[in-house]
Parts: C-alpha cells; structure tokens; sequence
C-alpha cells in the first residue's frame, strides 16, 4: 500500500503563503511542505504563491524559500526539494481590501498552469493584527469561493478579540473553510490517542477515575526567549501555552471517543464544555530571573514565562481526578508528556515506589510508555519500575511526518479533524478567562531549575513527573 493512500490523497491546488518572506513560513511552512514533498505526499499538480508587502522577483524568493529550507527544512532528497519550489511565484505589493496588490493575478496564473478547478488555499503566516484585514481582502477581491483559509495562533488574545475576530471569520467563510491551527494536535500520540483508547482494551480500560489518580500535562522548555522577547512580552506562558496548546491537548484526554471519527471536533467541544473555569488560586506563575534584562522587555515586565494550574472536568469519567498542567521557559529539561498517574491497588502498600504511569511522550516522532511494576512473587516489596514502549510511527505505520507536514496535509485533503473548531475555542477562552481577569503575583525562579516550588502544591501528594 502506498503512502498516499495510507494517509489520503491531496487535492489540486495554489497554496498562498501570506507573510511568505515570514518567521512562520520560513520556520514551519516551508519545510513541512519539504516533508510533504520527501515523502511523495503533495499533490500531483500544485503551485506555490507567496505573497507579500515588498515586491521582488519570483527567483529571488526562490532564493530565500531554498536558504529557509536549507537551515531548517529536512534531510532528504534534494531533487524533490528542487520539485517544491518549482513554478513557484511571488505576488507583492501587499493584500488588502482597497489594494489586492499582485495577488489576484499570480493566483490566476498558477491556476492556469495546474488546469482544471484546483482549490485555493490561503495560509496566513502573518501577525494576528492582520489577520482580520487580510480575511477581508480574501473576500473583497474574489478569493474566497471555494478556498480553505488557515489561520495561525493566537486566534484572538482574550475572549472579547476572540469573538470579534470569529464573528467575522464566520461572516467571510463557511466553517468548512476555516481551518485554525494548533500544531499540538498533530503531534503524533495525540494524533492517534482516541484510536488507540477505542482498539486498545489494555488503555482503554485505564482511561477513566476508576483506575486514574492525576493526570500530568507537561511543556517544559530549556530555550529562553530572546530571539522574540518583544513578541513574547506582549504574550506570555499563558497566552502562548496554557489557553491554546494545553487545553487543546486537555481536551484530547478527556473526551468520548465518537462513534465516527468525523465527530472528533465535536466530542473535543463536548469536553472543553466539561472543564470547570479555572481557579486563579489554582494557578502559579513564573518568571525567570534575568527575564528583564533581555532587550525589548521593560524593566518592570510582570509577563510569565512559566504557568501552572490545576483543573476539573465534571464528566462520569473523570469527575474527581485533578488535571494538573505546566509550561515553561528556561525550566531544567525539555519535555513535552501527558501521563496517567494510576491508582495504588487497594490495600498494597507500595507508596515508596514509583506509580505506575502511562505517558504520552510527544516530542520527536512521538512514544507511548506504559510504566509498570514487575517482581517476585515471593517479594513484591522489591518490585522495580520497568518501561514498555512503543513508537507511533512504526506502530500505526504512518510516515514520520512532523506535526507542521501532517496539518499541511490535512489542509490539502480538506481534513478538519486536528483543528479547533470555533466552539472549541470558545470553550478555551471560558476556561481560561478568570486567569486573566485575576491573576496571582508573578515569583521569580532561577534559570534552568523547574520553577517555582509553590507550583508543587498543584501536584501534591504525588510528585511532578518531569521532575523526577
């Protein structure tokens, strides 16, 4: 069986990259397409548009996209690398509703040369204070019939920008146009989690408060955040993490496993719906010494570079069970886990070693671990912790596809699956508003630690599992 019918077949299409000469284009865009094209997943015929304010020559963007790919695009083969950027155009002169620029007539051109009816897709790899202009001009001068619009994070910065811009999002396209990305949930264990919850009776039947005394979400990053403190000061941990990759991840546990996987946006709005607004005493916020001191941070800069919560969903399934989530900048690891902390068995006195655990490990190709005791019968006090593993990739035998390359490919084939539907959310930002309507004092911690102590009492009794 081949790759493209393993995953599914891409359509004929133009894929305009917005902010083409961008961070997000040249970081993720562009070599998740080189993925795309390493593995034979890109569509038979297809062209690539990039637009911009600047104007240059299509072989000078050619230039950049191959200097892109060359610092962080991946290994492969570079004659399909060169097949990416064929035909490839550049239409500048900016994009908005009272000047298209050279948009209109490059996408014409690029349609011309596919022949046929391909779709059009729009990516907005730009700075969410242009996206509603730019939803806008797609409309304004006839892009918008029949194109897939993609629209980077943060959609919106609190629940107020959010309805604003959905509303007219919503007032644009069809939802079946929309597609908001959160990267998160393709990372390969989230991409398969409900279906190995409904094929697996071993984890399946672990999935519940029955057998679950905590469940751990965790993003811990060694990376300061020089290179964007300015970008990242106007944002901070909770924004960037907390209210979008996190609760997208959160919801991913705990929801239903529909009955068709078509119903997977909306079981995670059901569970997103489930999660109880958020306690700000539940929550503890970091900051890393030295923070101030990077250029463009004010000197009384309160942004968090760490967060903390604990939450609570109020479903049969997990109703009782603390959710306890942290991220942050500058921590001692890098580590990206969910782990099911599991339930001592009844009257065995084995608090002084390990849980039992099943985690998630979503960095790289992505693992699922089940750690689990194994010991004598005749001694089980001596029982020891032992690691069964396996990896996604190899498992479920789907390409090794970066989380970017994967969304990509969804977009292309028209799969909503892996994107937060508007609903979804909406449920975020109820979640998460007392937080930011009311947050707690900002601790300072030292660099490369796992930062504050206070946020161990989020976990407490058990311990956090990165830390260990």
């Amino acid at each position: 069986m081949g790759l493209s019918t393993l995953v599914g077949a891409a359509e004929p299409a133009v894929l305009v990259i917005h902010g083409a000469t961008g961070d997000v284009a040249k970081r993720w865009v562009l070599p998740a397409l080189a993925s795309l094209a390493h593995q034979g997943l890109l569509p038979s015929r297809w062209r690539l548009v990039g637009c911009g304010r600047g104007r240059m020559s299509d072989g000078r963007f050619r230039d950049i996209a191959e200097e892109a790919l060359r610092e962080f695009g991946p290994p492969g083969d570079p004659a399909r690398t060169a097949s990416l950027l064929d035909g490839l155009r550049f239409a500048g002169g900016g994009f908005t509703v009272a000047d298209p620029g050279e948009l209109p007539a490059a996408v014409r051109a690029a349609r011309a040369d596919i022949g046929g009816d391909p779709i059009v897709v729009h990516y907005l790899g730009i700075p969410p204070a242009a996206f509603a202009e730019t939803a806008r001009a797609i409309a304004a001068h006839g892009l918008a019939d029949g194109a897939r619009v993609v629209f980077e994070k943060p959609y919106g910065t609190s629940p107020e920008t959010f309805e604003a811009l959905d509303g007219l999002v919503r007032a644009t396209f069809d939802e079946c146009q929309v597609f908001r990305i959160d990267h998160f949930l393709a990372k390969a264990p989230i991409r398969v989690l409900t279906g190995i919850r409904a094929a697996s009776r071993v984890i399946g039947h672990l999935w519940s408060r029955e057998h679950v005394e905590q469940v751990q979400i965790e993003v811990c990053e060694t990376l300061d955040v020089a290179v964007r403190a300015g970008f990242y000061d106007a944002t901070g941990a909770v924004l960037d993490m907390l209210a979008t990759h996190l609760m997208q991840v959160l919801a991913e546990v705990v929801l239903e496993p529909p009955d068709d996987m078509a119903g997977l946006q909306k079981a995670r709005e059901a569970a997103l719906a489930a999660i109880r607004p958020i306690d700000p005493a539940d929550v503890v916020l970091g900051q890393a010494a030295g923070y101030r001191d990077l250029p463009d941070v004010p000197a009384d800069s309160t942004t968090e570079t760490y967060a903390a919560a604990r939450l609570w969903v109020d479903t049969d399934r997990w109703r009782g069970v603390p959710f306890v989530l942290r991220t942050g900048k500058q921590l001692a690891e890098a580590q990206q886990n969910v782990t099911l902390v599991l339930k001592e068995p009844d009257g065995k006195g084995w608090s002084n070693r390990p849980p039992e655990t099943v985690t998630l490990a979503l960095l790289g190709d992505g693992q699922v671990w089940l750690d689990v005791r194994v010991g004598q019968r005749s001694d089980v006090d001596a029982a020891a912790a032992t690691r069964l593993a396996f990896d996604v990739p190899r498992a479920t035998g789907a390409p090794p596809l970066p989380a970017y390359a994967w969304l990509m490919l969804d977009v292309l084939r028209g799969d909503q699956d892996a994107f937060p539907s508007s609903e979804a959310l909406r449920q975020a930002w109820r979640v998460v508003d007392p937080l930011l309507r009311a947050r707690p004092p900002v601790q300072s911690y030292v660099p490369r630690s796992w930062g504050p102590a206070e946020a161990n009492r989020l976990a407490a009794p058990l311990r956090w599992r990165g830390s260990e």
